[in-house]
């Protein structure tokens, strides 16, 4: 029967491919699957950071800025690019006041972009990495999902709004406290 053990062994070996090629295949759908969620997170977060700063521009009636942020609201996608980095340019121009609730947003907004940012670009470059593979090319298993892209803009990073100083809790009344117990 040593006929027999070859075939087990050929039998053990392609049940191992053949997972590798499962777990393989998963992979390349759940990295373009969350690429594909991390680039609408992304745009989402764009959007509300080019809401906040019209919403600034109209305020301190700074016509340039409104302008940068209506062009980047609505923009088309082949233009997006170009009208996120006008529209950072801008927003790197202005002054804002950190007592102004819609400053205060417009940061906000701008550091959560530049999070979205950051995590778009990690699961690109990952799913850009898993379709370079050799199995992934040879069996075309990223057949079903567009190639991701990269979202190249300049880094929408504003300045940091000072921190509301906390309210101080008042000391208990001397009284209050009861004595230390002697040992």
């Amino acid at each position: 029967m040593p006929g027999m053990w070859w075939v087990v062994g050929v039998v053990v070996l392609a049940a191992i491919f053949s997972a590798y090629l499962g777990w393989t295949a998963q992979r390349v759908e759940r990295l373009h699957t969350r690429a594909q969620s991390a680039e609408r997170a992304l745009d989402a977060h764009l959007m509300r950071r080019a809401a906040a700063a019209a919403v600034v521009a109209e305020q301190a009636e700074t016509v340039e800025l409104y302008a940068a942020a209506r062009l980047a609201l609505d923009a088309e996608p082949g233009e997006r690019e170009s009208a996120e980095n006008d529209l950072t340019r801008q927003l790197q121009a202005v002054t804002l006041d950190p007592a102004d609730p819609a400053a205060r947003t417009l940061i906000a907004t701008s550091r959560r972009a530049v999070l979205a940012r950051q995590v778009h670009t990690d699961l690109v470059r990952d799913a850009l990495s898993a379709r370079r593979r050799l199995f992934v090319r040879l069996l075309r298993l990223a057949r079903h999902h567009p190639r991701p892209e990269y979202f190249d803009i300049v880094e929408p990073f504003l300045p940091e709004a000072p921190l509301i100083p906390a309210v101080p809790v008042p000391a208990a009344p001397a009284e209050d406290v009861l004595p230390a117990q002697a040992v």
